[in-house]
């Protein structure tokens, strides 16, 4: 198996490289790429060593490329995963314990009041005390008194073989669950189009932008459901994605029109809903979505057409759009709008001048405040967007709320 920062600085490379872009394709590789990194931890690594290695990793991969905000986002994840597993096994360890001390505790009081009666009330007032948290974590003998060492035995050798076994459990039982991750994140499109037929009517015209994957299953499941309606695409420029979707979608035999981006106010009043992909979905219920977004719900709103986000919970940002940490967009390059060659003669500095005659700004995002969102339909179900920060707080743990920028 390859070294785990081999494959650590070949991830950084290819995010720094934007070889590997999009929260669908970072999210996956992050979240295999922390499976290898917990797979590799020693058997004896208990839960805060699993919680330094991940963030250490995690660090790296989101100083990378910080607008891929899915990357943190399947980060601080995998850190609830080892957090809530830790606890549980605790928990059960605490449970388990209780239960033995009190049948050891009964047979003791049972052989002393039989040996002794009359000292058995005195003895009885030390059994059944609940053990104490902080003496099994420490893997220290039950601290009771000295009339319960030797129940729950106190041999060093035991210790450390039941604290090898739970560390053995902890990393098996996370490593269990970061699969059941990936396989979420590589079927969450199933629930999100489950929910189409509920929202689509017939006869209906919903107008989208660009192209989503998860926008495709969302309408492709409508038509699969004997839904017929009209289908508008924003080509989605300068990358026109929404060239794709439309091919993608007449193949499936649903109407479809593709618009010009600067035509959405010009034919959103035939629209009955907008449906929307996006980049990620921020803690105060906005969104960044493909640039050109924030036009089209600045149009529904004006025309009172609903403003449907499909989003898996991968995209779910545990930060707020003002937080420092928050690359809310990026500059794309300037050949995607404008061939170099063409406007070579435009491009050259003026005269006694520092900079030159044209400039070309190709930002990638949009931000769309939440006020601007009717609904999300998600993999775990339809919210409104005041219901995003609950439900993030059920994937995330505060403690990994705040993100830690890597030492320099």
């Amino acid at each position: 198996m390859p070294d785990i920062q081999v494959l650590v600085n070949d991830f950084v490379s290819k995010l720094r490289k934007r070889k590997t872009e999009g929260s669908d394709a970072t999210a996956r590789l992050t979240a295999e790429l922390l499976r290898s990194v917990i797979s590799q931890q020693p058997t004896t690594s208990g839960g805060a060593a699993l919680i330094e290695a991940v963030k250490s990793v995690g660090e790296q991969l989101i100083a990378a490329n910080p607008v891929e905000l899915a990357v943190g986002n399947i980060v601080r994840q995998v850190l609830h995963i080892i957090r809530k597993e830790d606890f549980s096994l605790v928990t059960n360890a605490v449970g388990g314990l209780k239960l033995s001390a009190e049948a050891n505790d009964k047979e003791i009081f049972k052989e002393e009041n039989e040996q002794n009666p009359s000292t058995a009330a005195v003895d009885g007032r030390c059994l059944l005390r609940p053990p104490l948290l902080h003496a099994l974590h420490d893997q220290l003998p039950y601290p009771a008194t000295a009339c319960q060492s030797s129940a729950l035995g106190g041999d060093s050798s035991e210790g450390k073989a039941e604290k090898s076994a739970r560390s053995w459990k902890l990393k098996h039982d996370v490593i269990k669950a970061v699969n059941e991750l990936i396989e979420d994140l590589n079927t969450c499109h199933e629930p999100i189009a489950e929910q189409a037929v509920e929202l689509i009517h017939h006869n209906e015209v919903i107008l989208t932008l660009g192209r989503s994957r998860f926008v495709l299953e969302f309408l492709k499941a409508a038509k699969e459901k004997k839904r017929s309606f009209h289908v508008f695409i924003a080509e989605g420029a300068p990358k026109y994605q929404g060239h794709v979707l439309a091919k993608e979608l007449s193949a499936k035999g649903l109407k479809t029109t593709v618009i010009t981006d600067s035509a959405v106010f010009a034919m959103i009043s035939r629209v009955n809903m907008v449906v929307l992909g996006v980049h990620a979905v921020m803690a105060n219920g906005g969104v960044i979505a493909p640039v050109g977004s924030n036009m089209v719900a600045l149009a529904a709103k004006k025309h009172a057409v609903p403003l449907v986000v499909v989003a898996a919970v991968h995209e779910l940002c545990s930060l707020f759009p003002q937080n420092p940490e928050v690359s809310l967009n990026e500059i794309g390059s300037p050949s995607e709008l404008l061939s170099f060659g063409e406007f070579s003669d435009s491009m050259d500095y003026g005269i006694g001048s520092s900079s030159p005659l044209l400039n070309v700004v190709n930002p990638v995002f949009d931000y769309v405040p939440p006020e601007l969102v009717s609904l999300f339909v998600t993999d775990a179900g339809a919210y409104n967007p005041s219901y995003i920060y609950q439900l993030i707080a059920d994937y995330y743990s505060p403690d990994d709320l705040t993100p830690q920028k890597p030492a320099s």
